[in-house]
């Protein structure tokens, strides 16, 4: 009995030692290191990105054509180059045809002219009445005037800009003929460009004109606000886009065909409580946010409204002074107690 006392002794204080060293591996719950910022009631505007290029306004392009065949004989104004009023464009010369019509009109004005001479001598040597001589003077007036008209219009030639303005595209090269009324250069005025941006049709509803759009030129070159023009709310086929237009002052000298970018506030709320943008976080397309009380952060999902590039408003799950976290989100989880920095 004594033996069977001593193993049972020698069993309940192994168990014993066994259950003191599980307390003593016990680890205390984690804590996350975070960042905390109060939820405020204050305006937050909803700022919108929007992509486009500078065109021609409407009446601002000016075409000049070749008014007869023509030989382009040089390009003084290239594509792009800034022209000023009566600025020489496109220099050209008589085409093939244009030359013979020249070199027609003037043997023909000749030959009236010799005929109206002929028809006065014979009149004072009697031999023909003074209806002859009318019909030849008739005659000669006319052949005069198409050679005057052939060779105006071969001084014409030269295509000079009507006003200052960019050279926004030329046609042909030299050497090459072109006929009566073919466009050669195109010239968009000074002071009537305007920028076009390509818009969802459901941001386009929001926009009207007069209210201020942010525009940047390319490589960051040109910043201006201007008030936007006209909204065009119907969708393009290709893009599936509207279109928001605003016109450039002279002074941003943007040229047609430069890429722009601009920003415009669509919406604006005062009257909700906003958290900064850092606070927002996603689980599935359900946003969310950490709000800590009493060294507890508890997951809240929320509705968001407008939303600018530091806070979002927040319609529904927070309240003004709530404690939300804006750094250490991502590693924590909903009961988990925190500290802050």
């Amino acid at each position: 009995m004594s033996r069977v006392l001593a193993m049972l002794l020698v069993t309940a204080t192994l168990a014993s030692c066994s259950g003191s060293g599980t307390d003593g591996q016990k680890t205390m719950p984690p804590v996350a290191l975070v960042r905390l910022k109060a939820a405020t009631s204050g305006a937050v505007s909803e700022q919108i990105t929007l992509y486009g290029a500078a065109e021609a306004g409407a009446g601002a392009t000016t075409t000049l054509a070749a008014s007869e065949e023509a030989r382009i004989v040089r390009i003084l104004a290239p594509v792009g180059t800034r022209v000023g009023s009566g600025q020489l464009i496109v220099q050209l010369a008589p085409g093939p045809t244009s030359r013979l019509d020249l070199i027609r009109a003037n043997s023909d004005a000749r030959a009236a002219d010799a005929a109206y001479a002929r028809a006065g001598r014979l009149r004072q040597d009697g031999l023909v009445g003074n209806g002859e001589v009318e019909q030849a003077r008739a005659a000669a007036a006319t052949a005069g005037a198409t050679r005057a008209s052939l060779a105006q219009r071969t001084a014409s030639l030269a295509l000079r800009a009507p006003s200052g303005g960019i050279v926004q595209a030329i046609t042909g090269s030299p050497g090459d003929i072109v006929q009566p009324g073919t466009s050669i250069a195109t010239i968009v005025r000074d002071g009537d460009v305007r920028a076009r941006f390509g818009v969802d049709p459901a941001v386009a509803r929001a926009l009207r004109p007069g209210q201020p759009i942010r525009i940047q030129g390319s490589g960051g070159r040109t910043v201006l606000t201007v008030p936007i023009d006209a909204v065009d709310p119907v969708v393009d086929p290709q893009t599936r886009l509207a279109a928001v237009f605003a016109r450039l002052p002279v002074g941003a000298r943007i040229g047609t065909g430069e890429i722009l970018s601009a920003s415009v506030t669509t919406s604006s709320v005062q009257s909700l409580p906003s958290v900064p943008y850092a606070a927002l976080m996603d689980d599935g397309g359900q946003p969310y946010v950490f709000v800590v009380k009493n060294g507890t952060a508890r997951r809240r999902d929320v509705q968001t409204g407008p939303i600018d590039r530091q806070s979002v408003a927040i319609v529904a799950g927070v309240k003004p002074g709530d404690q939300v976290v804006v750094e250490g989100g991502t590693a924590i989880e909903d009961g988990m107690k925190v500290r802050t920095r």
